[in-house]
């Protein structure tokens, strides 16, 4: 499922596009403060080890006896693993670098609009496939001409969603340095539900890897905005 798509020029492009669109959106913010890029470069970094330690974890491991098991587990990667690494490496950074102010509302503007990206590629390759299901007027069309549901538009949507909020968010002024805590949390508890209806390795019982780690990914959502509501230390991101 991740070979094909990795291999893929049209996704490699696309992996490019949100990196470039959200570096060139940090660069600006950095006008403000150099250590504002070190930061977004701390997150990428988490980012891209999150995504792979989570995908191993989930699922890799599975493919230790397939054929092509090194294409396997140097190409696989997992959003939901993405967002816990680049968590992580914010925190380390902004702690290295002694930067004390939130930056989980510009995470929380670019993150949604560079997973959409991704998962356009998911999309375009047939990645991230849904449950077979029978035919609907929602329903998509595998290679093979299988009726499935349509997880990765249903993820495009969401993300389309959380940004509108964080937009409207921004505008009124609501809740400022909890915008990324909302989304962790809402992604979070998407990504446990929508992954029932996505077709992925069920590791205990009906419950897949992915859907572990969308749960500490809400638990450190819940976490850090109780924490800046009540004015404690700023241990998170945002």
């Amino acid at each position: 499922m991740f070979a094909s798509l990795y291999q893929s020029p049209v996704y490699g492009w696309l992996m490019l596009a949100g990196i470039c669109v959200s570096l060139l959106f940090w660069s600006r913010l950095a006008r403000r403060d150099s250590r504002l890029l070190l930061i977004y470069l701390g997150a990428l970094g988490g980012a891209f080890f999150g995504a792979k330690l989570v995908y191993l974890a989930s699922e890799g491991w599975l493919h230790w006896h397939d054929q092509n098991r090194w294409l396997q587990l140097a190409t696989g990667k997992s959003v939901i693993g993405g967002l816990l690494g680049g968590y992580a490496g914010v925190e380390i950074a902004k702690r290295l670098l002694g930067y004390r102010s939130a930056t989980g509302d510009w995470f929380a503007l670019i993150t949604p609009i560079t997973i959409i990206i991704g998962r356009i590629g998911c999309w375009f390759h047939g990645c991230c496939q849904g449950i077979r299901c029978d035919a609907s007027w929602y329903t998509l069309q595998d290679a093979d001409g299988v009726a499935r549901w349509p997880s990765v538009p249903m993820e495009i949507l969401f993300n389309l969603v959380s940004l509108g909020g964080v937009l409207y968010l921004r505008k009124q002024r609501l809740l400022p340095g909890q915008h990324f805590h909302l989304y962790l949390i809402g992604y979070g508890i998407f990504r446990f539900f929508h992954e029932f209806v996505r077709e992925e390795p069920r590791l205990f019982g009906p419950i897949t890897g992915y859907q572990v780690a969308a749960l500490v990914v809400t638990a450190l959502g819940v976490a850090g905005f109780a924490k800046r509501q009540k004015g404690l230390p700023k241990i998170v991101i945002a």
